[in-house]
């Protein structure tokens, strides 16, 4: 059994492929070929036949400070606390009286449960990693990438844009 078209080349399963993609251009930032597209879908070009891809990743990890164990004593408070207010608000709306009590009680036990499962699994770790960071993935490049059927309306367009840099990979 087939599934009905509409006249679009992509099918459910599949809505991040073109059929034919050709490079447009390429940049090394995102705001950059978000800006193409953005002034393609200005100029009325059927933006569903371009994709962004990011090439090149890259892990990024930003150190933000030294772990100690006081300092993941606090962290696993503050997340208890979190987890335990919300636990007692949820809990305080199915009670009738008492909701304060509810809620302080809540908050204690999470502030207790976070603080020992955050120096347990500190202890885990055996000193292997006493540094807090934050990662992020980001690409090098970015390329926009356009159906081959529609490239070159999309390559005279752009190339009205200002700045416009003919594109070495078309």
């Amino acid at each position: 059994m087939s599934l009905p078209t509409t006249g679009a080349t992509r099918t459910p399963a599949s809505p991040l492929k073109l059929e034919f993609p050709q490079s447009l251009a390429v940049y090394d930032d995102y705001a950059a070929a978000q800006k193409t597209v953005d002034y393609l879908s200005d100029h009325k070009f059927p933006v569903d036949q371009l994709m962004i891809v990011g090439t090149d990743l890259k892990r990024i990890e930003r150190i933000t400070g030294r772990l100690t164990t006081g300092r993941v004593a606090v962290g696993g408070i503050m997340s208890g606390l979190w987890f335990g207010l919300l636990i007692g608000v949820l809990f305080s709306l199915f009670t009738e009286e008492g909701a304060l009590v509810t809620i302080l009680s809540t908050m204690a036990l999470g502030a207790l449960f976070g603080v020992i499962a955050a120096l347990v699994g500190y202890a885990a770790t055996r000193g292997q990693r006493d540094f807090s960071s934050i990662t992020q993935v980001v690409a090098t490049r970015y390329e926009v990438l356009v159906e081959h059927k529609v490239a070159a309306q999309a390559r005279e367009q752009l190339a009205g844009l200002p700045g416009a840099l003919p594109n070495p990979f078309a």
